[in-house]
């Protein structure tokens, strides 16, 4: 029964992934059906953040009263009705429509299943599981790729809502799986602090910066490789192009799955400091003035490799750091936090790259990733005395 479930969570991470990474395969070619600019693109991307920031903000106060396996279900479907209703969308417009449903149905899932896996599983889990996030982000581009070569970007989003539907029922016929862990996850919840108590817990607020700017510089990837490669490289067709939105998720994917093998043996802090070590040299090797678009490829699957351990470990120390009775509240405010880097972020470089160029994207995740860093180093030494943070 246990490895049954942990199954059907592997596919719900999956289900978390197969969204994400649409709009920005897509985009080169939905800019010119719909007419707009290309930094566009950022405002669908902020509304659809800011749908999540709302339900990660509500998540803590949700899971104490909703099972995760009901939020599950909801919020699956909510982004299937996201999906469906980009594939309709005949102008710009209505896809803000279909943001919001998109946006919600991401927040909650994302923050409850998070605070399950951090409390129920071992560090190894956690990336194994978001590693699993990577497979669907990378199936999600190829998707769109085929749709561009045979029929267009709008079967793209129908076509991913159609595996979206199958995740779906996979998790309701799943349902008596979730029983028998039911009442010790009730236990857990019961004794949640909320966001107003869990905000003044020493090392919280710098956490929360941190995850801004991780998400600052992973989301802008998520939005702007395609068009990065569209803007600097040439002899590159539409469905090649559309097809490296999916690097950077492969990065993440790979990048998982080799630290659920030593996550274990290295802690959680380890792993990030290595992974924004890597994700540096692949923003170097982005930044090398190059005609040719192999090493900026490689750079963005480096970057992806950097960036995998490094969400899953900030959220699986949440319980042993902060506390149990804060690991909800701590989560939920983490995944606001974040989705308000993907919310902002890749907007704001939307409307940078229009004035200045899309080649400043690698200075643009320099800076992120440099203050990723610098902030949970700080945060982590910072509450050391109050938390008993162990410092590696």
């Amino acid at each position: 029964m246990y490895s049954l479930l942990l199954a059907v969570i592997y596919l719900i991470f999956i289900s978390l992934g197969l969204p994400d990474s649409l709009l920005g395969s897509g985009w080169p070619k939905m800019q010119i059906a719909f007419s707009v600019p290309s930094s566009y693109a950022g405002y669908v991307s902020m509304v659809i953040s800011f749908m999540t920031i709302i339900s990660a903000l509500l998540s803590p106060r949700v899971i104490r009263k909703v099972h995760t396996k009901w939020i599950v279900i909801c919020s699956i479907f909510l982004t299937i009705l996201g999906l469906i209703g980009f594939s309709f969308a005949g102008s710009y417009a209505v896809l803000f429509v279909f943001a919001v449903p998109y946006g919600l149905g991401a927040g909650a899932i994302d923050a409850a299943v998070n605070h399950y896996v951090a409390n129920h599983f071992s560090s190894s889990v956690m990336n194994f599981l978001h590693c699993f996030y990577g497979v669907g982000a990378v199936i999600s581009p190829n998707i769109m790729a085929i749709a561009l070569r045979h029929a267009g970007w709008n079967e793209g989003y129908r076509w991913t809502a159609y595996l979206q539907i199958a995740i779906l029922m996979v998790v309701i016929v799943s349902l008596p799986l979730w029983d028998k862990h039911e009442q010790e996850s009730k236990l857990q919840t019961v004794d949640s602090v909320g966001i107003r108590e869990t905000i003044h817990v020493r090392g919280v607020i710098p956490t929360l910066i941190a995850f801004f700017a991780y998400c600052a510089g992973e989301a802008t990837c998520f939005l702007w490789t395609s068009s990065y490669f569209k803007g600097t490289k040439t002899g590159l067709s539409d469905a090649t192009i559309a097809s490296f939105g999916s690097l950077i998720f492969g990065g993440l994917m790979f990048g998982r799955l080799i630290s659920g093998f030593c996550s274990n043996r290295l802690g959680d802090r380890m792993l990030i400091r290595i992974g924004i070590a890597v994700e540096l040299v692949g923003i170097v090797l982005v930044m090398l003035p190059l005609s040719a678009y192999q090493v900026a490829a490689v750079g963005f699957v480096i970057i992806g490799t950097g960036m995998g351990p490094v969400y899953p470990a900030i959220q699986h120390m949440a319980p042993e750091k902060f506390g149990r009775e804060y690991s909800a509240a701590v989560i939920g405010l983490q995944m606001a936090s974040a989705y308000m880097g993907s919310t902002f972020m890749p907007m704001v470089f939307g409307n940078l790259q229009h004035y200045i160029g899309i080649g400043v994207m690698p200075m643009y995740l320099l800076i992120f990733a440099i203050l990723n860093i610098g902030l949970l180093e700080y945060s982590y030494r910072y509450c050391k005395s109050t938390n008993g943070f162990d410092i590696i």
